[in-house]
Order: C-alpha cells, then sequence, then structure tokens
C-alpha cells in the first residue's frame, strides 16, 4: 500500500505532541487515546486492525492478522484514522502519554523496518503496518525487560515512536557491543543483534540495584535508548506512595486523598 506523505512539527520539550499536517485526501494512524485536538474536516475513523491493509488486497483475513498482531503486543484491536476530508491543509496533533520525547522515524531510511519497545508507538503516517517481532534467543524472551515480543514497524513512512525522559541515539559499528537497562531500550534497526546478558556475580546481581539482567545490543546499526523508562518512574512513585489507611499524621492524610481520587470517591 502507498505510504501518504506528511509533514509534521514537534512542539514542546519534556511533555511533547506532534502536529501532523495532512494534503486533501491524505491520513493518518494514531494509538487509542493519543489524540489531542483535529482540525475541522479531518474525518475521524475507527477500523479493525492498523489500518495499513486495504481491504480489497486482504479482506477479512488480512483485517484479522493485523488486529491479532496488536494484541498480541499489548495494543488494541482497533486503530483510529484521521483522514482530510475538507479543503486545503489541515492539522491533526497527538500528545505524549507521560514525560519525554517523540522521535519521529523516515522508515525509508532505516530499510523500512524497525524494532521498538511494546506500547512505544504513537502514531503515523498512513499506510505504516504495526506488527510484531519475536525474539530469536530464548534468553532475550524470558529475561528481557521487554518481554519476548516487540513492536515491529514496516513501510516507508513516517512514524512516531515515544519515550521516556531523555533519548540518546547511538551508532553501533560492526561487531560493538552496548549493555544496556533491558528497559532503557527504545528501538533499533533490525541489523542489530538483541540478547540478554546475566550481570555476573551474585553479589552484584542481589545487590547491585540494576536488575539481574543487561540487554546485549551488537552492531552494526542504531540503537536509540530512554533515560527514564515508565516502568522505572511506576516502582519510584508506588514505593514513595504513602501506605497509612487514614491514620494519624500528614502521612494518612496524603493516604487518604491518594485512595480516594485512585477508587473514585467524591466525597
Amino acid at each position: 500500500m502507498a505510504m501518504d506523505v506528511v509533514d509534521y512539527y514537534l512542539h514542546g520539550d519534556d511533555m511533547q505532541l506532534v502536529e501532523i499536517e495532512l494534503d486533501p485526501g491524505e491520513a493518518a494512524i494514531g494509538e487509542a487515546g493519543s489524540m489531542m485536538y483535529m482540525e475541522d474536516g479531518i474525518r475521524m475513523d475507527t477500523v479493525f486492525g492498523d489500518g495499513s491493509a486495504s481491504s480489497g488486497a486482504s479482506g477479512v483475513f488480512g483485517k484479522l492478522l493485523g488486529a491479532g498482531k496488536r494484541l498480541i503486543t499489548g495494543e488494541s484491536l482497533f486503530t483510529t484514522v484521521y483522514t482530510n476530508q475538507g479543503q486545503g491543509k489541515k492539522k491533526v496533533a497527538f500528545a505524549a502519554p507521560y514525560a519525554g520525547k517523540i522521535i519521529p522515524f523516515d522508515l525509508s531510511k532505516h530499510g523500512g523496518t524497525m524494532i521498538c519497545q511494546k506500547d512505544a508507538f504513537l502514531c503515523a503516517a498512513k499506510g505504516v503496518s504495526l506488527g510484531i517481532a519475536f525474539q530469536r534467543k530464548l534468553g532475550a524472551g524470558f529475561f528481557g525487560g521487554e518481554g519476548f515480543i516487540m513492536q515491529k514497524l514496516e513501510g516507508d513512512g513516517l512514524a512516531f515512536v515515544h519515550s521516556g525522559g531523555t533519548v540518546l541515539e547511538r551508532q553501533l559499528a560492526p561487531g560493538e557491543v552496548l549493555r544496556v537497562d533491558t528497559g532503557c531500550v527504545v528501538a533499533y534497526t533490525p541489523s542489530v543483534d538483541f540478547d540478554i546478558q546475566f550481570v555476573g556475580g551474585i553479589k552484584t546481581a542481589l545487590f547491585g540495584g540494576e536488575g539481574l539482567f543487561f540487554a546485549t545490543l551488537r552492531g552494526p546499526g542504531t540503537v536509540w535508548m530512554q533515560s527514564l523508562p515508565f516502568a522505572r518512574l511506576a516502582s519510584r512513585i508506588f514505593a514513595a506512595a504513602p501506605v497509612s489507611q487514614g491514620g494519624g499524621g500528614r502521612g494518612g492524610e496524603q493516604g487518604g486523598l491518594l485512595g480516594s481520587l485512585f477508587q473514585g470517591d467524591g466525597r
């Protein structure tokens, strides 16, 4: 399927959004819940799967396959397609779900394929296919922080991926090895060999605070890393949250307030 060629603008620093400008007839796809605003003249449709397969070519089976791939990677069965049906250029904007950076990938400059962590996809030009990438090695599958399955973006258009904190791009020479915390890997090109390695001694593994395993990335290729994985941020917030159930002192008050917010207590 031909890709829609779109223009885009990134706004913000730590809480970014991306504006996609669509010519008449062009379309973009977005992850559920990521849309911030759209201008008059853009029609929003929810489709089964990732919206990349044309119904005439693939039919029901193609749609089921696309939806199944998204379900396996933890995404919704449905994708929202935003089509410019008005006159002139129109804009639709997508916002990052938490503090971090939005990374634009021109897939045509990366061999048409990009491997990224689950839940990283934000939006793309219509025609980009969202698939799955199985880790070939059992060690990476069972012990990798991102699990056995990652997302695979395919096509020759623009795709936008979200990362937590600050993003670092690293070019790896042939044979060059980089060891990374498993949760800090955002994306990498298919030429990079991905594996999981035990950190070393038992004392380091148990008391080092960095987990039991590293992601080992071997070049050639390009790797994108994030400084603040959402899982790490969530664990720190959870650890710091008061556990008192309304006891005396300020901690009890905070715990009661936090509990009421999550339980929907409107009193």
